[in-house]
């Protein structure tokens, strides 16, 4: 089995430091950051008030500081953000220069587990390491396995986490205590008003474009977000899945993901 390497050049790292670094980010993220071990990555985000996603995150627990993976257009208005939050809170929040990596199917020497997926391979920090792949054929292999991208498919402010799966990916901790934008999150999972999921979808040929419309019939049934040659990623209605679905006219399906439970 080949292991490939790609540095994740879309995203960067932001260091929180501080005594208070862990509590202040816990009453932030969806994800327990008090409990994260040294080493221990986890998926999570930071959401508005009203529980759509802002930010996706990986939070890296380190000696002293807890570091965020996120994307890297996107750092600098998450630095701000955190600064408007930080109040009083005794916390140190600097761009950290090492690189994002990546390693699959398997997780390289050095790496820790994708917290989303065993399948998707590893993940890790590095000012170097031994590529051997890009980071276009990570994102092949990540629609392979049926995952969203966390920013690129998600956007900000305008999806809810648990349309992205975040719930089906370890991104959300419904018992850590409160989190911006938790009473909606909660609400939804715990009455089940889960009216639309992002899922891969088999095309032919080329990709369609970011925001073609799906349709079931005459009837709106999602929305394309991203996608590649034979694959694309989009957020479907599932009380409409059944029937013909297309997109520009061309016969389209629905590829649901082993992981995701019926």
């Amino acid at each position: 089995m080949t292991l490939h390497i790609a540095r994740l050049s879309s995203r960067a790292l932001i260091r929180v430091a501080g005594p208070d670094a862990r509590p202040f980010l816990q009453g932030l993220l969806t994800q327990d950051v008090e409990t994260l071990a040294l080493g221990q990555m986890r998926f999570a985000a930071l959401l508005s008030p009203p529980g759509r996603v802002l930010f996706d995150l990986f939070v890296w627990g380190e000696d002293g500081a807890v570091i965020l993976d996120v994307a890297a257009d996107r750092r600098e208005a998450l630095m701000g953000r955190l600064s408007m939050y930080r109040l009083r809170a005794q916390v140190e929040i600097t761009a950290d220069d090492r690189g994002v990596w990546a390693s699959w199917p398997g997780v390289a020497e050095g790496f820790a587990v994708d917290p989303r997926l065993a399948a998707l391979g590893g993940r890790g920090l590095h000012d170097e390491a031994a590529a051997n792949a890009t980071e276009a054929d990570y994102h092949a292999h990540r629609l392979a396995v049926g995952v969203p991208d966390p920013d690129a498919d998600v956007g900000s402010d305008r999806t809810y986490p648990i349309e992205a799966n975040f719930d089906l990916l370890n991104g959300i901790d419904f018992h850590k205590g409160c989190f911006v934008g938790q009473e909606t999150t909660s609400r939804m999972k715990r009455r089940g008003a889960i009216r639309s999921r992002m899922l891969p979808l088999v095309v032919e040929g080329a990709a369609p474009s970011s925001g073609s419309e799906v349709l079931n019939g005459d009837l709106r049934a999602g929305e394309v977000r991203t996608g590649i040659d034979g694959v694309a990623m989009a957020l479907v209605r599932l009380d409409r899945l059944d029937g013909a679905l297309s997109i520009d006219g061309q016969a389209v399906r629905v590829r649901k993901p082993d992981w995701m439970a019926d």
